[in-house]
Order: C-alpha cells, then structure tokens, then sequence
C-alpha cells in the first residue's frame, strides 16, 4: 500500500456511494490539504451532502511545502486539487485522488500518479472490498457524477462485469 493525497471530489463521491470506508484499507496514509478541509465544513454547514472531516480519524491534514507551480494556477482547478497535486509532487510515491479531468492531465505530464472514483472502485473490487462495482457505478451516476455510457462499460469490462 502507499500514501494518497485527497482532492475534494472523490471523497465527496465515495462518501455519497457509501464507500468511503474503503481509502483507509486501500492506502497507508490519507492526506487532506487544509483548503479541502476548509471546503468541505463550508459545504456541510451550508447543507450540501457531504462528508463531515472530524467523521474521518484516518485523514491526516498535510499542506504543500513547495511553492506551487505557476502553470498549474492558470488552469481551471481547485485550490484542494493544486494542494493535493503538490503534495504528491512533493512526495512521489503518493497517489493524488482527482476526478477533474483537467487535474489528471496535469498530474500526469508531470509524472504524478493518480486515480479517479473509478480506479478506486477498480482497486477494491480486486482486493477484495467489493463482489462487485456495478451498484457502486449506479450510485455515481445517481450521485452526479457524469459518465459517458461507454466509460460505465469499459469500467465494468475491467472489473469483468460485462
């Protein structure tokens, strides 16, 4: 197992999915940026479905040291996805949660690692957190997520569901 850097929106999906439960037993440590922390109490105060941070004793609450790098600020992402992509900059063998496309571009031309809600959910079923995913990608759907029909397929097709 490795080390994850959190963005906002996986962990607001796998909470809304019900399988948040599973990054602990996926990962060895869980990294938060202080601005997702920040995001997330904002969110659950002003009544949005989200996961309360003092509900997840398994979260360790990094901030980047690095300055973050200017390119990444001209893009169109989040403070909680450029501070958990400089954590994992800071810290290769960390994997960086993202679900922004954009984000996952830029983590990988510089070489970061990351997964998606979808890897997640790839990477359970075969360790064996789940005996199948297809509910899990029912309720992403159901949740606001947006998946193109042939994104669902591939996903089952790789989790030999189809």
């Amino acid at each position: 197992m490795s080390k994850t850097a959190c963005s906002a929106s996986p962990v607001i999906f796998l909470y809304r999915i019900g399988a948040l439960e599973w990054l602990p037993k996926l990962f060895d440590e869980i990294w938060m940026p202080s601005c997702v922390l920040d995001d997330l109490l904002q969110a659950k105060f002003i009544g949005y479905d989200v996961p309360s941070p003092f509900d997840l004793p398994w979260v360790q609450y990094e901030d980047p040291q690095l300055t973050i790098p200017a390119a990444w600020l001209a893009l169109d992402l989040s403070s909680g996805e450029v501070a958990a992509m400089s954590l994992a900059l800071e810290n290769r063998d960390c994997i960086v949660l993202l679900d922004e496309s954009i984000g996952r571009r830029a983590a990988g031309l510089i070489g970061l690692h990351y997964w998606g809600t979808l890897k997640v959910l790839l990477e359970a079923k075969q360790r064996g957190l789940a005996a199948s995913i297809a509910p899990y990608v029912d309720r992403l759907e159901k949740s606001g997520i947006w998946m193109p029909h042939e994104t669902r397929q591939r996903i089952l097709r790789l989790a030999h569901e189809v």
